[in-house]
């Protein structure tokens, strides 16, 4: 079975570097479940990601307080908001456009609905 959250966590990982990189994919759900894989298959691969300058602190955030800081909210949503728009302007057929909106504003609902952490920031 620790093979397989292995696999599942390198897999997110490669997910969340697409994430970081392109506007369409999340990132930090991706670190999330890696974190959780990492730990129950590889406690190295946990470390390094949990000592990692950017993302550690947002995991470390989520699983101790279930958090979401500031920042990372505003960048969450503005994303979220240039995905649709985006795919408004490419004209993407008007049932994906309400399928998409109705992920993104659950999504966004979420997101913003999420303690911001103990330093409130």
């Amino acid at each position: 079975m620790r093979i397989l959250w292995l696999i599942l966590g390198l897999i997110c990982v490669g997910l969340a570097f697409l994430g970081a990189i392109t506007p369409i994919l999340p990132t930090v759900p991706f670190l999330l479940v890696a974190a959780y894989a990492f730990a129950r298959s590889s406690p190295r691969l946990e470390a390094w990601l949990l000592a990692h300058g950017t993302f550690g602190p947002l995991i470390q955030n989520w699983r101790d307080n279930g958090a979401i800081s500031k920042p990372t909210k505003l960048i969450s949503v503005v994303t979220m908001a240039a995905t649709w728009l985006l795919s408004f302007v490419l004209g993407v057929s008007t049932m994906v456009l309400i399928i998409q909106a109705v992920v993104l504003g659950g999504a966004a609902t979420f997101v913003l609905t999420r303690p911001h952490g103990p330093e409130g920031g």
